[in-house]
């Protein structure tokens, strides 16, 4: 298996939750190219511009603007459209704004985990659900190996707290409701540092750089010696589409943890990103540490993916240089205000034919 099976999801009913952000924007699209009944319930886009916007995504789909905390608009959202499959992207995914505003991180990723979990268990043609954390759930010992499904989940920061909760509230719901018993199978996954074109959060590294590299200033960069398993926004997106299918087609055997984390050679510094990413940007183009007093951070995270090499077929197609290179490719369409929707849409293709 390492394709997406497009057969399988032309005209299945997928409600996605988050799709006017980064992720979000890049499944709905792939899942629309395949010809899926996509439904989607997020806030307003987070950022400005936005893949959501830039895509014109909401003319593909059924855009519902919702907070998933609202249990009851939630719940309502479900009953109305019947989806067969849910891919529970939604939720606050910035370890700096965690610090700043803690309570909207912990009601959001946990609280709004359960809502959504909860409108699933309570719909009946729920089939199969998705729910995405984090790699940062993981009780974190710097180990220079990468984390397994078994490890120790934890978190020293509200963001990577709120996600290792988020998976308590997931197994818990898996063990009590969703299940053989409901016919209905729940599985969490957990990616590494997703990166990939159409991303404008504040306080990540691809955002940072591209927006200084377009106001020709020297982006200044936190923590220049650690390391992350960086990723292409489409190699875990893909982990998530075979994941889901499984849950709808085998069920129980599926219905676990997995991480979805690149290969080791793939785990580099931040300074070997910005590096790679000054020298492909070109036109004067730099980088500096900032020395500056920073909220803490772990300095060294990997996943161990064996689990879904072995059980899933999954594994990483891109190269870590492979995935820079179609990042500046997206970024520079994006600056000649090109169509970044055909470019989006080629990548896609592009990738499904590796």
């Amino acid at each position: 298996m390492d394709k997406v099976n497009t057969k399988f999801w032309k005209n299945k009913k997928v409600l996605v939750t988050g799709h006017t952000g980064f992720k979000g924007g890049w499944l709905s699209m792939w899942l629309n190219h395949m010809g899926a009944q996509v439904v989607g319930y997020a806030l307003t886009p987070p950022t400005k511009p936005s893949i959501f916007e830039l895509t014109h995504l909401a003319k593909d789909m059924n855009s519902i603007i919702g907070d998933v905390r609202d249990s009851n608009h939630v719940s309502r959202v479900f009953k109305k459209e019947k989806p067969e499959i849910v891919i529970h992207l939604a939720g606050q995914p910035i370890v700096r704004l965690s610090y700043d505003d803690p309570l909207l991180t912990y009601t959001t990723n946990v609280i709004g985990t359960a809502t959504v979990l909860d409108a699933a268990r309570n719909t009946n043609s729920v089939r199969s659900v998705v729910s995405i954390t984090s790699d940062k759930c993981y009780e974190n010992k710097s180990w220079v190996w990468g984390y397994r499904e078994t490890d120790n989940l934890g978190g020293n920061d509200p963001y990577s707290a709120s996600k290792a909760c988020a998976e308590l509230v997931i197994t818990s719901y898996r063990n009590s409701f969703l299940n053989k018993n409901s016919n209905v199978y729940l599985a969490s996954a957990r990616a590494g540092n997703v990166i990939g074109g159409g991303d404008w959060a504040k306080d990540r590294l691809i955002p940072d750089m591209i927006r200084s590299f377009t106001k020709k200033e020297s982006v200044f960069i936190r923590n220049p010696n650690s390391t992350r398993p960086w990723q292409h926004v489409l190699e875990p997106l893909r982990g998530y589409l075979y994941l889901a299918e499984k849950l709808y087609t085998k069920g129980e055997d599926y219905a676990q943890a997995w991480n979805f984390g690149p290969n080791t050679e793939q785990v580099k510094p931040v300074s070997y990103i910005a590096d790679f990413m000054v020298n492909l940007w070109g036109d004067g183009a730099s980088w500096k540490t900032d020395d500056g007093k920073h909220p803490h951070e772990d300095k060294l995270l990997s996943l161990d993916n064996t689990k879904a090499k072995r059980s899933l077929g999954w594994y990483p197609k891109l190269s870590l240089d492979e995935t820079l290179n179609w990042i500046v490719e997206w970024y520079k369409e994006f600056q000649v205000k090109g169509d970044v929707r055909q470019k989006t849409i080629d990548q896609i293709e592009k990738y499904q034919h590796l």
